[in-house]
């Protein structure tokens, strides 16, 4: 399992602040022939490319775990003014 970290980020939009909020996910790469488990997607990849092995990439499975944290409102009275 490897961690790919999240992040927010800001944009403008119509003249508006608007926050990008990319979570925080825990990554499972797994091999479904032999349940080895990868470390990254480069490990999965070396595998895949190896002429040694006979890993192929619909033999690596991935499963995500999104950690999303409870946010504010966000923009529901923000609109106020504009009237």
């Amino acid at each position: 399992m490897f961690v790919e970290k999240g992040s927010v980020e800001y944009i403008t939009v119509d003249g508006k602040k608007v926050p990008v909020v990319k979570c925080e996910a825990e990554v499972v790469l797994r091999n479904k022939k032999t349940n080895q488990e990868y470390g990254s997607d480069e490990e999965a990849q070396n595998d895949i490319n190896n002429p040694d092995t006979d890993t192929v990439a619909d033999d690596v499975t991935r499963s995500v775990k999104i950690k999303v944290a409870k946010m504010p409102m966000i923009g529901a009275a923000s609109d106020k003014d504009d009237e």
